[in-house]
């Protein structure tokens, strides 16, 4: 379990400490940056770019609790990703992309797992899967995502528009049953 003092402690490099927050913090990261990125590297540079950021920059910082520290280190690991996400290529929409890449298997709605709903959410287009990632997931406001990825508020909100809507329409793929049962607006 983390403790404040095991956070402190790892400020001042303590080996054990730091080892620590590695053990306990290194799946929550690899988490995050899946739900971002699609390529396996990428995400592996996220979450090494994202250890190396808490281990080596948290010294001077003032952590009062554990929640400040996670939600200090869990905003590294998004600003990460977000980084990684701008060298790859600009912001693009769904507009842009071929609809070929955003196919989803058949399978029924019963067969929708944790790993499954991050696996429809990672077939999202870039924009869309950040967009959604940003407010859905992180708590973004639109004016934060849209400073953070330079684009319009109106862009971001369009785009968890239009994500929410891919996303209920491939889990009315997934089962046309359940598609049935549900009025989609």
């Amino acid at each position: 379990m983390i403790t404040l003092s095991v956070i402190h402690a790892a400020q001042q490099k303590d080996v054990c400490s730091q080892r620590v927050l590695f053990d306990t913090y290194g799946k929550i990261l690899h988490r995050i940056a899946r739900r971002y990125l699609s390529d396996p590297e990428k995400v592996d540079d996220a979450v090494s770019g994202s250890i190396f950021i808490m281990l080596e920059k948290m010294a001077p910082c003032k952590f009062d609790s554990v929640p400040a520290f996670e939600g200090w280190i869990k905003k590294v690991a998004v600003n990460e990703c977000l980084a990684i996400l701008k060298k790859e290529k600009p912001f693009r929409t769904l507009d842009e992309l071929d609809p070929e890449a955003c196919y989803v298997n058949d399978v029924t709605i019963e067969n929708l797992t944790a790993d499954k709903i991050l696996e429809v959410i990672s077939s999202l287009p870039t924009g869309y899967r950040t967009v959604f990632n940003l407010y859905e997931i992180e708590g973004y406001s639109h004016s934060e995502i849209a400073e953070m990825l330079g684009i319009s508020v109106g862009t971001s909100k369009s785009q968890l528009s239009k994500a929410k809507g891919m996303l209920q329409k491939r889990i009315i793929e997934l089962d046309p049953a359940y598609g049935k049962r549900k009025l989609i607006l």
